[in-house]
């Protein structure tokens, strides 16, 4: 069996257990490790190293493509290993950490990390931690259900510990499309032409010397709680949908319409799977995380194909979908998520853009990030990377949250991550807010009439009138802006009094 993965025979000299191999993991150390959002991770060579450290104290800045699966964040967090996390997390344990300062979160671009890393803007990854399926003959890492940040890391690290997982399925060989863009200032465009493009190689080439440690893991990927469609995120994605279809009507686009990008968790999961019942057909994804709504689009014949970074399923999905991935293969691939999430790429395909957003303002900023506007909740990932720059740039969010204690429509969002220049349309189960073409004062009316919960909408649509007579651009009343979210911290809810 290990031969079979393992097929450039020098390196079976080179199997270790995963504690000979976090050995390697000096104090001070930054370390690349695979896995995006809960797939993909390198799961032995993190428990061996938090295990570690509990006997014998050391830091570390960890650097991943995104979120770790199997509570290695936690994990690690607890046994107080990270000084410094890059670039996103999802972890309740870890998130605590950050937000008492205990571990220094850069929260960056997705498209970012390995380009400032190339260029030594920070500081250099010395040691790479990569999951494979297989090593090839040539000494080639074949990931498995990710891609992230691995080629990267294992390619501009001195030294590279390779987790064959024997979980994962030698299926999973071919799936992946390894293209790392060429020096600046005179790089080449990338060749990415439609979400179909293959540019790359199905492995990850390093040479075989840089492995300095194998160790063998049958560690399964966390599956995703995803939960099912509700009432609000099925009005959700009926509001879309009839948005995208009188797009359809007004010749913008084809019944196909443009490539898909969707944000992680329930409701962007949700707004695709109401694509299912929809007329839209022959659809394309070009994105970062393929989630159960990737594969019900499949087996409902309304999906051709499907560009990610992972591929991040429910325990349920992952049952079906593993099995029975060569039936798939031909319709997938997994990209290094600078390729997934590069601005160029996402600008030439024209991509409809569709992310969640934690709170938006009656102008039109969103915040995807912060709790009461210091608090870190996950991380920007790749939000930004799409919104900025794909065809339509598309919020979607519940109008309400904890029983109607909160609005997710305030006056002025706690924390911007997503300026109003940046966002086309907004989306509630209440309606639909296309602010294309407007300017501040008249997204504030549409936004107000269209996606505020009724229990809210006479309260903003008060502070609007009132900020208007006040005059300016984009009107506001300083000293009641945030009034809303101190109503919150200090009464429970948002509500008047």
């Amino acid at each position: 069996m290990l031969r079979e993965r393992i097929r450039h025979r020098p390196l079976l000299d080179r199997v270790v257990s995963a504690d000979e191999a976090a050995a390697l993991i000096k104090d001070g150390m930054t370390v690349g490790m695979s896995g995006f959002t809960r797939a993909g991770e390198a799961k032995a060579v993190p428990l061996a190293l938090a295990e570690r450290a509990r006997k014998d104290p050391l830091k570390i800045t960890l650097m991943t493509g995104a979120s770790l699966g199997n509570d290695l964040d936690k994990t690690l967090a607890e046994a107080h290993v990270l000084a410094r996390r890059i670039p996103f997390q999802s972890d309740p344990g870890l998130r605590k950490a950050i937000n008492a300062g205990e571990v220094m979160f850069i929260d960056q671009h997705l498209s970012e990390t390995v380009e400032q890393l190339r260029t030594n803007q920070i500081h250099p990854v010395d040691i790479a931690v990569i999951e494979a399926v297989a090593i090839t003959e040539q000494g080639g890492i074949v990931p498995t259900t990710s891609v992230g940040n691995s080629a990267s890391f294992a390619i501009l690290a001195d030294k590279v510990i390779v987790e064959i997982n024997l979980s994962q399925p030698v299926t999973l060989e071919g799936l992946h499309d390894i293209y790392i863009p060429t020096r600046r200032p005179a790089r080449m465009p990338i060749p990415v032409v439609t979400p179909e493009s293959r540019v790359g190689l199905p492995f990850i080439p390093v040479p075989p010397e840089k492995i300095v440690a194998i160790v063998v893991s049958e560690k399964h990927d966390s599956s995703a709680t995803i939960l099912p469609p509700d009432d609000d995120t099925r009005a959700i994605a009926g509001n879309l949908t009839d948005f995208l279809l009188n797009e359809v009507k007004r010749g913008r686009m084809g019944y196909e319409l443009q490539p898909l990008q969707a944000g992680i968790g329930t409701i962007a999961n949700a707004v695709l799977h109401g694509f299912i019942d929809s007329p839209f057909h022959d659809l394309k994804m070009y994105s970062e995380v393929l989630q159960d709504s990737t594969f019900e689009l499949f087996d409902a014949g309304k999906l051709g194909f499907a560009s990610g970074s992972s591929i991040t399923l429910s325990a349920e999905m992952y049952r079906k979908v593993l099995p029975r991935l060569v039936e798939y293969k031909h319709r997938l691939i997994l990209r290094p998520q600078e390729i997934s999430n590069h601005p160029e790429v996402i600008r030439r395909l024209g991509l409809i853009c569709i992310n969640t957003a934690l709170e938006f303002d009656i102008y039109g900023n969103v915040n995807s990030t912060h709790i009461g506007g210091t608090h870190m909740m996950n991380g920007i990932g790749g939000s930004g990377d799409f919104a900025r720059n794909g065809y339509m740039s598309i919020f979607v969010t519940k109008s309400i949250a904890k029983n109607g204690a909160i609005s997710s429509v305030v006056p002025m969002v706690s924390h911007v991550d997503h300026t109003e220049h940046d966002v086309d349309v907004l989306v509630t189960e209440v309606g639909l807010a296309d602010l294309r073409g407007l300017a501040p004062r008249e997204r504030a009316q549409v936004i107000i009439a269209n996606c505020v919960h009724p229990d809210y909408r006479d309260a903003l649509r008060d502070y609007y009138v009132r900020a208007s007579k006040r005059g300016g651009h984009t009107p506001h009343i300083l000293e009641e802006a945030f009034s809303w979210h101190v109503a919150l911290r200090d009464r429970g809810t948002m509500r008047s009094a």
